[in-house]
């Protein structure tokens, strides 16, 4: 493990990803922290936090992203002290407007929500995350709409919280606080490597998180085909069976 994001959420981790890729490092993702290492995480949920086991998970990634790992940063800097941070921060007024649109544009999508009902991979989805929040303490509605809706300043805090604490703990030369509007050089020079000859890349503008992963993740276009294929099924069961009434009544 070279890099662990501590930045939360809305806080440029999708464009994170991007750069920390273009720059040469595997990276895990929320999406990928679910699909190859789900398990472990609900295992250290259910028995508590290893190094042993965290070192295990990430032995071959190089840098990890959004949840759990932003939360849960302080456990694997202990697994990992040597690797670099980066807390990722923005404004909090754009930071919480961006972070509500965020979440009304996932429960607004009708087909994401309903993958998360009728689909293999998306159910799995769906409780791993439900796990994950029963494991966050006062952080458990952290994907609530509701909750930010209601609760802006308290959910301010936490952000001003967790910020001090990253600020605290890590040493000063293991720390880089950043915004993604720096752009590389902050980056590439906190790292250690060569400024990419490409723009900067700026990833979920408005929001627009689920059409990206439609278009470049792959867990993300597994649940989609399994979607198809579930309504598929329902749909050729529906015509199947009213076939079935029909003949039924007319006979």
């Amino acid at each position: 493990m070279k890099v662990i994001m501590a930045g939360m959420s809305k806080t440029g981790t999708k464009t994170m990803n991007a750069a920390l890729t273009e720059l040469g490092y595997e990276v895990y993702d929320f999406l990928e922290n679910f699909w190859y290492v789900g398990d472990g995480w609900i295992k250290q949920f259910k028995e508590g936090f290893r190094v042993e086991d965290m070192k295990r998970m990430y032995e071959n990634i190089d840098a990890v992203v959004d949840l759990p790992c932003d939360i849960y940063w302080e456990e694997m800097f202990k697994a990992f002290p040597d690797a670099k941070v980066i807390l990722t921060t923005r404004d909090e007024d754009s930071w919480f407007k961006s972070l509500t649109n965020q979440m009304e544009d996932l429960n607004g999508d009708v087909m994401f929500r309903l993958a998360r009902t009728i689909t293999y991979t998306g159910i799995r989805v769906r409780s791993y995350f439900a796990t994950t929040g029963q494991h966050l303490g006062n952080m458990g509605n952290f994907l609530c709409t509701n909750f930010y809706c209601k609760h802006e300043e308290s959910l301010m805090r936490v952000k001003r919280k967790h910020e001090r604490n990253v600020i605290e703990v890590v040493p000063k030369q293991q720390l880089l606080i950043y915004q993604v509007t720096k752009g590389w050089k902050p980056l590439c020079d906190f790292l250690d490597v060569p400024i990419p000859n490409k723009p900067f890349p700026h990833k979920n503008k408005k929001a627009a998180v689920l059409v990206e992963m439609k278009e470049e993740n792959p867990v993300m276009q597994r649940i989609e085909k399994e979607l198809w294929i579930s309504l598929t099924c329902l749909f050729t069961f529906a015509v199947a069976l009213l076939y079935k009434i029909y003949h039924i009544f007319v006979s």
